[in-house]
């Protein structure tokens, strides 16, 4: 059993509250093959509020060509600033391939049974084996020693603080994080709800709506502790302690760090927990692409030159970061598939469906 199963697994018992099938804003509930877009013509590819970033429209750019190239066909970008939205997007149909979180995907498979993953991005070993990135729980840097615990760093310090998380659709930035918190405290099924609420077991909870976002909540001071992952952070942060694979690593905003971290430069902040979360997948509409069309895009994104596209991948080490990371070269995209995201299902069978709208505070950074 790979690293990421035996994790996820080790977690499934754990119920988190607030994992609504709306995220931060309310919408209609998708029915199962509407579309107003004739993918004859047009194809439609949506991103998450963190893929939306200005960091990242090279790399938007170049998958719109790759698309295109495969298919023949116009393809539009869709940028959110809610993960709701990008959901919503993908399981009505409205957009016919999206990049999304296995929290997100799983959300939208229930919505639409149409929504089915195609791509995954690979291990270091070009497998699926431990294909998996990092979710963070982090404090600024000026505070980590209140973390500290017999030379180690703990999360038994965070009760009572401030807390950030990035969505509930999220994975990384929400359901990883809040079940090891769970884990860590013993909290029962009945008292999950505490974690998602202000003034509970923490004194304050907010939504970053991003992973952008719960950073730039952790490093303003609006919240003491943040969830968020690596991949999403890679442009604006650099390691100066330690690395990205490691507890109490040291991050610090780069000097030349877009918004919405262009006022951060020189802020640090460390890592006081890192969780294994299963690769997000690409996943497309059946209904609302051609069978054509999907076989076109799921062999140009597994194709050997799709994986050796700068603008998509970076390379290990990269000064500028593209939107997907590369763990070594034999890195790629691979064929997945619903099976393979059990451990998420079992995760996410324990979790009580709530929406809870009361508490949302998403951030607009990126409009």
């Amino acid at each position: 059993m790979s690293k990421v199963s035996k994790s996820l697994l080790g977690l499934s018992f754990i119920s988190v509250l607030g994992l609504g099938l709306a995220g931060c804003a309310s919408g209609t509930s998708a029915k199962s093959g509407g579309s107003s877009t004739d993918s004859s013509k047009t194809i439609t590819v949506v991103f998450y509020p963190n893929e939306s970033a200005k960091s990242f429209a090279g790399s938007r750019t170049a998958i719109k060509q790759a698309v295109e190239k495969a298919t023949g066909k116009t393809v539009k970008l869709q940028t959110t600033t809610n993960y709701n939205v990008a959901i919503q997007a993908i399981a009505s149909g409205k957009a016919q391939v999206a990049y999304m979180g296995a929290n997100g995907y799983i959300q939208a498979h229930h919505k639409s049974k149409d929504v089915v993953p195609f791509a995954a991005q690979s291990d270091a070993k070009g497998t699926l084996k431990d294909a998996t990135y990092n979710s963070y729980l982090m404090v600024q840097q000026k505070d980590a020693k209140k973390y500290e615990e017999n030379g180690k760093y703990s999360i038994k310090n965070v009760k009572g603080k401030k807390l950030s998380y990035v969505s509930n659709s999220s994975t990384s930035g929400f359901l990883v994080p809040t079940a090891e918190i769970s884990r860590e405290f013993n909290i029962k099924t009945a008292d999950q709800d505490k974690l998602t609420q202000s003034g509970s077991f923490f004194s304050k909870v907010l939504y970053g709506g991003s992973h952008q976002g719960s950073a730039v909540n952790l490093l303003k001071g609006d919240a003491d502790v943040a969830a968020f992952d690596d991949a999403d952070l890679m442009p604006y942060l650099n390691v100066t302690k330690g690395s990205w694979d490691k507890v109490g690593s040291t991050f610090t905003v780069k000097d030349n760090a877009e918004a919405p971290f262009t006022s951060l430069a020189g802020k640090s902040v460390v890592n006081i927990a890192m969780m294994p979360v299963q690769q997000g997948p690409w996943v497309y509409n059946t209904k609302s692409l051609s069978k054509d069309d999907q076989k076109k895009i799921a062999t140009e994104f597994k194709s050997k030159s799709f994986a050796q596209n700068k603008k998509i991948f970076s390379e290990p080490n990269a000064k500028t970061p593209m939107m997907f990371p590369k763990k070594s070269e034999k890195s790629k995209l691979v064929n997945v598939t619903d099976k393979w995201y059990a451990p998420t299902h079992r995760l996410l069978n324990h979790v009580p469906l709530v929406h809870n709208e009361r508490i949302c505070q998403c951030s607009r950074l990126f409009s």
